[in-house]
């Protein structure tokens, strides 16, 4: 079967995913793996298996996963805590090198928005990457939620994550919000957003409002620069309103070489999801993986 349902332990909780494999992998065939990290409030079968299924025709071993509180994955439900979905992905990674089928040794991270810093700050801790792409990403987590807010919300968000501080430090518990309180989304990305998540039951419509203080501190911008002289490829959108295209231009202008900037014309964040942006996006992406990160070893490998 080129997909099966998989899982793996991280921090101790148990975590599901499913596995992409070739046609002909195996231990005399092995292939290079590449982690998938999806965004904000998705979850492996939100978006991401059409990225893992195109990766896989181009011979790649693919993992796919919910992270922990996330769709079939163990641990406090709809946690976002971002330094956990850092370890998260370091236990993917572990996983997919332990495979039979897999060239531990060549390991790739992509990640989409929110999960694009997830990959950063993973792959500039982990160098066991060999290989990074970061689609529409945040490059740093308070700049990100102060330029969709209007100064007054911006203040207003600062005294409820404060008083959100005291609470959990005082009772243990977080205030569960509406989703669309803390991440204000334009119009566009409202409509596709919710659209695709009412075709899957494990999106959720509330998170904790102690997401809103993990983020201030999560800034793949401070890391980015620790990838050199591993290769780092970042796509942005021109007409991104939700993650502006500046996220990923800041993340570039920090990071080292080799490195390379794609800014696809005319579309916004979550048409990056779907035609005819998917195919230009996955065209990209594969040319980079295919060029510094071959599926198969001695296969024309640069850099």
């Amino acid at each position: 079967m080129s997909r099966r349902e998989i899982s793996f332990y991280s921090e101790g909780a148990k975590l599901h995913g499913d596995l992409f494999l070739p046609d002909g992998a195996g231990a005399d065939d092995r292939r290079a793996g590449i982690v998938l990290c999806h965004g904000y409030t998705g979850v492996k079968d939100l978006f991401l298996p059409d990225n893992a299924e195109w990766l896989r025709r181009d011979g790649y071993a693919v993992l796919t996963f919910d992270y922990k509180g996330w769709g079939d994955s163990e641990g406090a439900r709809n946690r976002l805590a971002p330094f956990s979905r850092v370890a998260d992905c370091f236990a993917a990674l572990s996983f997919l090198a332990a495979q039979e089928a897999v060239d531990g040794e060549r390991l790739g991270l992509y990640g989409t928005s929110y999960g694009g810093a997830t990959a950063i700050w993973a792959a500039a801790l982990d160098a066991r990457v060999g290989c990074v792409v970061s689609t529409v990403g945040v490059g740093h987590g308070e700049r990100w939620m102060r330029s969709v807010r209007r100064p007054d919300e911006w203040f207003d968000l600062l005294a409820r994550a404060a008083a959100d501080r005291t609470k959990r430090a005082l009772h243990g518990e977080s205030e569960i919000v509406e989703r669309d309180e803390i991440l204000l989304q334009d119009r566009a990305s409202a409509e596709l957003s919710a659209a695709a998540r009412r075709a899957n039951p494990a999106a959720i419509d509330s998170l904790p409002l102690e997401f809103v203080d993990e983020t201030l501190s999560f800034h793949a911008d401070w890391v980015v620069g620790k990838i050199a002289p591993r290769p780092l490829l970042l796509i942005t959108t021109d007409g991104d309103r939700l993650v502006p295209p500046q996220e990923s231009e800041n993340l570039f202008a920090r990071a080292g070489e080799p490195k390379k900037l794609v800014t696809l014309k005319g579309y916004g964040h979550y048409d990056v999801y779907s035609e005819p942006a998917f195919s230009a996006v996955m065209s990209e992406t594969g040319a980079w993986f295919g060029a510094h990160l071959p599926a198969r070893k001695n296969h024309g490998q640069i850099g």
